[in-house]
């Protein structure tokens, strides 16, 4: 009855854009790569601000929130995207802007401008342009091994924004929605991922859900100098400058149906309870500082926690050209795990993404300082690469150093490091169904680990495991 609930309630939050938008013209491109009408006039000054992952996001529309993994860049003429942008595109967009080199990641992240804007749902209101995306991907997991666990499940996001022109500044209101709660506080397997608890027990080869909240945040842009701008982001929930963009709105993970194991290295503050993020922005730079609650999300995760503003971070990044993107970063999180409450935290992550259109990769490092305690390093290199507009192929290769697998404080190998090295290739076919913005993906993906044979005993030899999707997408 529980997973019924879950899919149905996923199936509604991906499906309750289309009544709200069914009327209105759909900017962008149709899902031939044609384009479509537009509700207003395309401008240079928009490039790149159109919107399409999985799981939505944000500089046009900050999409931290959009999942990239659902998202499908295949069929975009990205040689022509920047004459598709609405004219109302929002944030550092700038009238003398001829070829802009990134778009929007998760919170206020930026990617190259060549992986595509995001596409979906668009409607103008007055002065105001509505954008939604949104999926519901049902999966079929099996981890083999004796951690290993099998599981029919869905996960969902929904994503809303509304963005205007003010006159020499833009304002971006943007949410973000799940109903992964709807699942059971485990979430789903995982083989070798740790984080967060269920019950006041630590989550260990399970990926936890997302809560029900994502964002809910917003972002001014003001023009300061021809190219230039100042902004301030933030709300009750949202996403600080530090890490790469979420894993869910890099197109290098648009199919891949798994969270990387090194999401507690790379992105796990891609939802956080209190966010104020500020920052100067030109067309190749971005210096953006935020405070923030170091904490990450309780069990109850159906409601909006206290925000605080305990913690702190800067993000450089940089976007020499339209195929690239990178950004360092530092960050200091206040008690950040619930069962490592006496332990603060110092990330640095530093990554680089990269797009042509058909190809997509992203390749990135983070040092977690434990204060007191080690420093546990990790990597993660993926990419999707787009056949044909139907068939795509991908992959991720993750190596980290995890001191959270055994969680028995009676174990000898409690709180020892181990080095694990996750891989995974994948395959996915996707069609447009009927001539409507909502698109299906069929795929599937197999995983090996290499560790050390001190885990032979936890594990088993030779782990592995699969997992089969089918996702249903407005826009790609």
């Amino acid at each position: 009855m529980s997973f019924r609930l879950n899919v149905a309630a996923s199936l509604l939050a991906a499906a309750s854009p289309v009544a709200l938008f069914a009327q209105a013209p759909m900017a962008g491109r149709d899902h031939a790569g044609h384009q479509s009408a537009s509700p207003v006039t395309p401008s240079a000054e928009n490039a790149g601000e159109t919107m399409d992952h999985s799981t939505m996001d944000h500089g046009a529309m900050d999409h931290a929130g959009m999942n990239h993994s659902g998202m499908d860049h295949s069929g975009m003429d990205h040689a022509q995207h920047n004459a598709e942008a609405p004219a109302s595109a929002p944030n550092h967009i700038h009238p003398t802007d001829t070829a802009q080199p990134y778009v929007d990641g998760s919170g206020t992240a930026r990617l190259p401008a060549a992986q595509g804007p995001m596409s979906g749902l668009h409607a103008m209101s007055g002065d105001w342009m509505l954008m939604a995306h949104g999926n519901v991907q049902l999966n079929y997991t099996d981890h083999k091994g004796p951690r290993g666990d099998d599981l029919v499940y869905a996960t969902s996001m929904l994503m809303l924004a509304a963005e205007r022109d003010l006159g020499g500044a833009r304002l971006a209101l943007r949410s973000m929605l799940s109903l992964e709660p709807t699942m059971s506080a485990r979430g789903y397997p995982n083989l070798f991922a740790t984080g967060e608890t269920a019950g006041g027990a630590a989550l260990v080869d399970r990926q936890h859900p997302h809560d029900l909240f994502m964002e809910l945040a917003a972002r001014l842009d003001v023009d300061i100098a021809p190219g230039a701008s100042v902004f301030l982001y933030g709300g009750p929930v949202g996403e600080p400058a530090l890490g790469p963009s979420a894993f869910m709105h890099r197109a290098s993970a648009h199919y891949n149906p798994e969270p990387p194991i090194t999401h507690h290295w790379f992105d796990s503050t891609h939802i956080t309870y209190g966010v104020v993020t500020a920052g100067v922005a030109l067309p190749q730079w971005q210096l953006e500082g935020s405070a923030f609650r170091g904490r990450e999300p309780d069990e109850e995760r159906w409601g909006i926690e206290t925000p605080k503003l305990d913690s702190w971070s800067v993000r450089l990044s940089w976007t020499p050209t339209p195929n690239w993107a990178a950004q360092v970063s530092h960050g200091f999180l206040k008690n950040p795990e619930t069962l490592h409450g006496d332990q603060n935290e110092h990330r640095t992550t530093a990554s680089v993404h990269y797009a042509d259109g058909a190809l997509s990769a992203t390749a990135a490092f983070s040092a977690k300082n434990r204060d007191p305690g080690d420093t546990l390093t990790a990597w993660l290199g993926e990419i999707t690469y787009d056949l044909t507009p139907r068939h795509s192929l991908f992959g991720r290769v993750e190596n980290v150093a995890n001191d959270e697998l055994i969680p028995d404080h009676d174990d000898p190998l409690h709180d020892v490091p181990f080095r694990i090295t996750k891989m995974k290739a994948g395959y996915a076919w996707n069609t447009p169904i009927g001539d409507g913005p909502v698109h299906l993906a069929l795929g599937g993906s197999v995983n090996l680990y290499a560790k050390p044979a001190a885990l032979d005993a936890v594990y088993g030899d030779n782990p592995w495991g699969y997992t089969l999707f089918a996702r249903l997408s407005l826009g790609r």
